[in-house]
């Protein structure tokens, strides 16, 4: 026909469906290629050349088809089989993808994680290299995933949350880099079996009481590894069995959907429509995407044929979602069978090619470093007795085909141990790669750069004259109400901490004066706490967030373990996580509230900061440090501190404390006594009492126990002292072994010991209840006396 005839409708017809065709076969190109990476990656796992494989085949077109309607700004917090997404967001190579199965360390290569991560975990860009965030509202932003089963969920609700913040707050409505108008919606990805974690439930119960634009995709391929779904979830169906949370026109809750993921077409006509109502109104949903295959099975560390049925997995080939989607594409005319395979065996030569290109770019700088070593080690040969031991080490080293680094850093070590060292150029380039592979490997675990809590400069507290005396408590009401006052990114919530201001008055009235946005109540849920400040944080706001005791940090251990302290190491340092846990312990009568488990949390909390102030004007220096970096941490105030009697900086948002820097609270000659918290005030009255025995106490406070004393001011009081005793309420081996080894070990304090170090801690036991209970299971103040007479009389 000629087109000059056609009408403008039925041009416009034309252009649309040609259109319509071109973003069909590109997605089926897409299925094409990320089909054809699971079965290449998986193949280089078996060979050996990658550790180990877990792939997206069979949600290939369920991906494709999320993925059309994830926009600038939205946000992605998913799992480990997201690769099709990725791919067509535009976020992802193939290449990319082959450089993390093979854990190439170059982020240039790996833009992810630099290798530190297992494969298909994605991240983009949250910060600059200076600290600062990313215009986040222009850019489709992947928040770094982590592999533990619903890991994601928690922080899933925060990153929906932040878009309510953003939308109803109008300070932060202004800050148009970080969102526009809260239109960002969380695509969170999570499998069916995952959905039987408590993280689930919690965060979806969660999301339907704070309407929040938080979209769940869950992709049902009928099993849990090998587990079938009947063992998993109540009625076999996770959309089932929340339907009891389906919100109706009366009230809130959440929107239910059902696909199927292989009907492409279906798919995208529920999800344009879904999708923007979610945007529009911030109602959550889920969408329950059922009849998804896996034909790999779950990994390369297994066989589905070992679990699943002949009759199972013949209806899978049937209904794999590739062969349906080709399917569908042959019967509407886009594109005839001849035309496909073209695309097919492009899309197998495509993927063949990107693989190459990753396996060559990572194994190149492996290969030099063999080189320059098998170069060292036969230059030295010749001065070498044991010339055959050498003559093997260079062969071991020319032979292997697919080398590792470490396998460089073995022949070398070997090499010095039979020269006894003696070459001078062999064990340069050693300490050289030493330095090298610590810096790839080991770095990042902390902000390193300008926004690293170390670097903020110390200030002290400046008093009035005529400063006065107030409850503890007041000091931080009157502390976060200036704060407040004048950074418009805080925010802070938690149980009862809104209307009433918190259980201790630190927040008292502060939710009137700065708005249900930025100081709100939450429900009993530790767990979405921490996930609420998660995704808050990475969003560029300065979230706190309260866990009203610290017993009950427990409940949110895993996302503080799994994902704060991890997401800087694992992004490389390009997500940060400035997230204030803020809480309460140490000694108070009764089992359930005078919790210490400091070291439980200063070894799983590697990556935050341990804060353990004796008092609130310490805690108001340590708050204003950490908000002046993009460090997380952990604030543990004195439970029974509140209504002691402190005297009123002047200088309150002003006055820093810096973090990992002891402070001296009594200087002594007999006996250094280090301890932190509420311990402290034991410590001080028994070294009162000791004074009149004439033994002379100095008490060191260690202020935070993650960072610990990185100037070693202890181990000059122990050169003085000659003694040394560390006390707190921790567990036997607890706390208080985690600072003896710090300055016994790594600071060189036994060599200035005139006796035998000591620990004085807590029982093996949570305290008793009542007076009696606390005196008899912790430490009191003539088991101080007690220790210090018996190492004065050594």
């Amino acid at each position: 026909m000629d087109t000059n005839l056609l009408t403008d409708d039925a041009l416009l017809q034309n252009l649309s469906f040609d259109k319509f065709k071109e973003e069909v076969l590109k997605d089926y190109r897409i299925v094409c290629e990320s089909r054809e990476a699971s079965i290449l990656g998986r193949r280089e796992v078996l060979t050996g050349k990658a550790k180990f494989g877990i792939f997206g085949a069979g949600k290939e077109v369920a991906q494709v088809a999320m993925a059309k309607f994830f926009k600038p700004g939205d946000f992605r917090a998913g799992y480990y089989r997201d690769q099709t997404f990725m791919f067509a967001s535009g976020l992802s190579t193939v290449e990319q993808f082959f450089a993390q199965l093979y854990a190439d360390p170059d982020i240039a290569n790996d833009p992810f994680s630099a290798g530190r991560q297992m494969n298909s975990h994605f991240a983009t860009k949250f910060v600059d290299e200076n600290g600062n965030w990313m215009p986040l509202a222009r850019l489709k932003n992947i928040s770094a995933d982590i592999a533990p089963t619903a890991g994601q969920m928690p922080r899933a609700l925060g990153l929906a949350l932040a878009s309510k913040l953003f939308r109803e707050e109008k300070d932060l409505n202004k800050m148009k880099d970080l969102s526009d108008n809260g239109n960002e919606i969380c695509f969170c990805t999570i499998g069916d079996a995952s959905t039987s974690e408590g993280h689930f439930w919690e965060v979806m119960n969660a999301a339907g009481v704070l309407q929040i634009p938080l979209a769940v995709f869950v992709w049902d391929d009928g099993y849990g590894i090998s587990v079938p779904k009947e063992y998993q979830t109540t009625k076999s169906s996770i959309s089932k069995a929340l339907a009891g949370l389906q919100k109706t026109e009366d009230t809130n809750g959440i929107n239910i959907y059902n696909l199927k993921g292989w009907d492409y077409a279906g798919m995208c006509e529920v999800l344009e429509v879904a999708i923007k109502h979610i945007r529009d109104t911030h109602t959550p949903a889920l969408f329950h995407v059922e009849e998804i295959t896996q034909p790999q099975g779950h990994s390369t560390s297994g066989s589905q044929e070992r679990y699943k049925t002949h009759e199972r997995l013949a209806w899978e080939n049937q209904w794999e979602c590739r062969k349906q989607m080709r399917e569908w594409i042959i019967e509407n005319a886009l594109a005839d069978d001849n035309e496909l395979r073209d695309m097919e065996l492009a899309a197998k030569k495509f993927v063949k090619q990107s693989r190459q290109n990753a396996w060559e770019k990572y194994i190149a700088p492996i290969k030099k470093q063999v080189n320059e070593a098998i170069s060292l080690l036969r230059d030295d040969i010749v001065n070498q007795q044991s010339k055959e031991d050498y003559q093997k080490l260079i062969d071991e080293l020319s032979a292997n085909r697919e080398p590792l680094r470490r396998d460089v850093m073995k022949a070398l070590s070997t090499a010095l141990i039979i020269s006894g060292s003696s070459s001078s150029s062999i064990k340069k380039y050693y300490d050289d790669l030493v330095k090298e592979n610590g810096k790839i490997f080991n770095s990042n675990l902390y902000n390193e750069g300008p926004k690293s809590a170390l670097k903020v400069n110390p200030v002290n507290a400046l008093y009035k004259e005529d400063a006065e005396m107030v409850n503890g408590y007041e000091v931080l009401n009157k502390y976060f109400d200036e704060l407040f006052g004048s950074n418009d990114k805080l925010v802070a919530f938690g149980e009862d901490l809104g209307h009433i201001g918190d259980v201790n008055q630190g927040f008292s009235g502060l939710q009137a004066k700065y708005g249900e946005s930025r100081i709100f109540d939450t429900g009993i849920r530790e767990l979405s706490i921490i996930g609420q400040g998660i995704g808050l944080a990475l969003r560029g706001l300065r979230p706190i967030a309260e866990i009203q005791y610290l017993d009950y940090l427990l409940y949110g251990l895993q996302p503080l373990s799994d994902d704060v302290c991890t997401t800087y190491f694992r992004t490389m340092g390009q997500q940060s996580v400035p997230l204030i846990v803020r809480t309460r312990g140490h000694r108070l009568e009764g089992i359930w509230h005078s919790g210490s488990p400091m070291a439980m949390i200063i070894n799983a909390l590697r990556g935050m900061y341990v804060c353990v102030p004796r008092n609130m004007v310490q805690a108001v220096g340590m708050y204003n440090t950490l908000v002046q970096s993009n460090d997380p941490a952990l604030m543990i105030e004195c439970l029974n501190g509140y209504r002691l009697k402190e005297k009123l900086p002047s200088n309150l948002i002003e006055y820093t404390v810096p973090l990992g820097v002891p402070e001296v609270v009594k200087e002594g000659n007999d006996i250094t006594m280090v301890s932190y918290g509420a311990t402290l005030r034991i410590v001080s009255e028994a070294a009162q009492l000791l004074e009149g025995m004439k033994i002379s106490c100095e008490i060191i406070d260690v202020q935070t126990l993650l960072p610990f004393d990185i100037n070693h001011l202890i181990l000059a009081s122990l050169k003085k002292t000659n003694r040394i005793v560390f006390i707190d309420e921790d567990v036997p081996g607890g706390a208080a072994a985690y600072m003896f080894n710090k300055v016994m070990e790594e600071q060189g304090g036994y060599k200035w010991l005139d006796v035998a170090p000591r620990t004085l801690t807590a029982k093996d036991h949570r305290p008793s209840y009542g007076s009696d209970g606390d005196y008899f299971s912790k430490p009191n103040v003539e088991d101080v006396i007690n220790i210090a007479k018996e190492m004065m009389t050594e």
